[in-house]
């Protein structure tokens, strides 16, 4: 195995040991994909340690995690003889992208030719990866999956290969022989893979980012090749609750349906006899899943959008995906490129995104984007690319406002954005002597982009890659005001909790607008000259977008939603201090007092409208912030509307 010394391109990204020699047949490596898991984390690295076959190297891919994990791995690996390349990434791929850059590392970088696959919340037990590599040797497995149990010994539902189906007699009595049994996909839970399949197939697919990465890799790899499961090989998958395939995902089942969708039309891992038996059993667990719900809107809702959403179009290569990431995305693209897959790649052979061609019409747009000191830079930065380098029709230009002072990494950001741009789009700043907020940065924004058309974003959100190539095609058509639905973000981007539905077409729009605000602001793209013809952003404390947007509704500006969630808005892990903290108290009633008089006086609502209004926005600000997320997820969210 070739192991590098330190490596710090586009990230933090470090070798703690030098790599010893493999032992018999070749290196074998583990990857673990972490993500804000920082104590199970390092659980599951002392278990590899103490392997009575010890991995040769560890490589341990940081999804961007928040809680110190990245800084753990290497204390933790200080003074041990167990070598560990930790690769940590600015952006949180999903344990899609995880698994894709880890394995990449590892076959590329490290020449491995065994690779075993883990998430960080996994603890393998002493002799699993010897039992493993026995299963493997007796076998000739390309792909040994161990037996996963929960924290009790009871083998975990979520985590059960699935059986190759008309397997013949003598492959399956040689398996028996072995302590195992002949499957055809298996769980990233403890795999162990060979490289050379890897690199003769390819990574798993990054854009599925979270559920069926594995069933589509590990059937891709087993099409022609020998796959077992080997019960005594175990780890333990220390999840939270003890729970299969078809407990209630909640807004996460847009996943789960856009993944299978592409899965089964796409993917070509297979056959028409396992498209079929597969899909009947994926249909037969969306029923129960659906009737077991408390939530079946939500469920119904993400099926309806996971269908839309993986109907029409396939998943984007994964070099694409992981494009930006430093050496690994180089690893990445070397192991695609040697396995012919598709790389999306420009005319320099640098994997991205392909911006999509701007139909007759489309016109030229500006991102206007805020910052102020609270922001966050690792943030900023995932905001940008989203809205640039992930887009699969970009904007002509970013224009960022600097609202008075900000701490210096974020100013020092600020700086490298314009002076690089972002991956082509010139990205500028206007930098405001003093905080004037929110509306009067806005303003001063709008009045420097330099197009009509212009896309809002906030510093904090992720911008989904069809999110402008769904709404410009609209405003070519006539609109004024487009937005979209959202989904709302706690710790990370794929802990989604909750999602917001506004309502479409022009009349239901202006109904909803005397009661609610009926766009989702960070969502929207907008003519500036419309915006002016309503009288532009007006200063009133988290309330001057939908201000802005009932005038604009009463001026005669046309407006239009789109239903599908194509931007992930961060509201916080704690409903103490996240965004819903802040649509409460004394300064938001004094706010709401003040929209709801002029929405009165300028005749938008009628004299019932005013007080109902006011007493039931208005005693919405004094009810505990906890009580004010579940009210508003149960009564606005839930149903349908922002």
């Amino acid at each position: 195995m070739r192991v590098p010394g330190t490596w710090h391109p586009g990230g933090v990204h470090e070798t703690t040991a030098a790599a010893g020699s493999a032992e018999g047949s070749g290196g074998v490596v583990a990857v673990v994909v972490a993500h804000d898991r920082r104590e199970l984390l390092l659980e599951g690295l002392a278990a590899l340690a103490a392997q009575t076959r010890r991995p040769d190297l560890v490589v341990v891919v940081d999804n961007a995690s928040g809680d110190g994990s990245a800084a753990a791995v290497t204390t933790w690996s200080a003074g041990r003889d167990l070598p560990v390349d930790l690769v940590v990434l600015d952006r949180n791929t999903g344990g899609a992208g995880g698994f894709a850059a880890g394995l990449a590392r590892a076959v590329h970088t490290h020449a491995a030719d065994v690779v075993w696959l883990m998430d960080d919340d996994t603890v393998p037990t002493p002799t699993a990866l010897d039992r493993a590599l026995a299963a493997r040797e007796a076998t000739g497995a390309a792909v040994v999956a161990s037996r996963v149990v929960w924290t009790d010994g009871r083998d975990h539902p979520m985590n059960t290969p699935r059986e190759r189906p008309g397997v013949s007699a003598a492959e399956r009595r040689a398996a028996e022989l072995a302590g195992c049994v002949p499957v055809r996909s298996a769980s990233f839970v403890a795999l162990l893979v060979d490289a050379a399949a890897v690199r003769a197939d390819g990574l798993p697919v990054a854009d599925y980012f979270l559920w069926n990465d594995d069933f589509e890799f590990t059937t891709r790899l087993l099409r022609a090749r020998r796959g077992v499961s080997c019960a005594a090989s175990v780890v333990e998958h220390r999840t939270k609750k003890f729970g299969g395939t078809d407990a209630d995902p909640g807004e996460r089942f847009v996943l789960e349906v856009r993944n299978k969708a592409w899965l089964f039309t796409r993917a070509g891992s297979l056959g028409a006899r396992d498209t079929a038996l597969y899909g009947g059993a994926t249909v037969r667990r969306w029923v129960r899943t659906v009737a077991r719900s408390r939530r079946r809107g939500v469920l119904l809702r993400g099926l309806a959008s996971g269908l839309a959403q993986g109907v029409p179009r396939g998943p984007r290569p994964t070099a694409q995906v992981l494009a930006g990431l430093g050496e690994v995305s180089a690893d990445v693209l070397a192991v695609e490129r040697a396995a012919g897959r598709d790389l999306g790649t420009g005319p320099d052979g640098a994997a991205r995104v392909v911006p999509a061609e701007p139909s007759a019409g489309t016109p030229a747009f500006s991102v206007l984007l805020p910052v102020w000191a609270r922001d966050d830079a690792a943030q900023l930065r995932r905001a940008v690319a989203s809205v640039t380098t992930d887009q699969e029709l970009r904007p002509q230009e970013v224009l960022l406002v600097r609202d008075g002072p900000v701490p210096a990494d974020l100013q020092a950001l600020l700086d490298d954005l314009a002076a690089a741009g972002a991956d082509g789009t010139a990205v500028r700043v206007l930098p405001l002597e003093r905080n004037v907020g929110l509306a009067r940065a806005l303003e001063a924004g709008l009045a420097a982009c330099a197009h009509d058309v212009v896309a809002r974003m906030d510093a904090d959100d992720i911008s989904l890659p069809a999110r402008f190539a769904r709404q410009l095609p609209l405003v070519a058509a006539g609109a004024d005001l487009v937005g979209t639905g959202l989904l709302e973000i706690g710790a990370d981007e794929h802990d989604v909790v909750g999602r917001r539905t506004p309502p479409v077409g022009a009349g239901e729009i202006a109904r909803y607008a005397r009661f609610h605000d009926p766009f989702n602001h960070p969502t929207v793209v907008y003519r500036r000259s419309a915006v002016a013809a309503a009288g532009g952003y007006r200063d009133l404390p988290l309330m001057e977008d939908y201000w802005l947007f009932a005038r604009m509704i009463a001026a005669g500006a046309r407006t239009e939603n789109l239903p599908d969630p194509l931007v992930l808005y961060r509201v916080g892990a704690r409903a103490e201090t996240g965004s819903y903290a802040r649509r409460g108290g004394v300064q938001l009633f004094r706010s709401e007092l003040t929209l709801q008089r002029h929405l009165f006086r300028e005749g938008f609502t009628s004299p019932v409208q005013a007080v109902r209004n006011v007493a039931v926005r208005g005693g919405y600000r004094f009810v505990p912030a906890r009580v004010r997320t579940v009210a508003y997820r149960a009564l606005i969210a839930k149903g349908g509307r922002s």
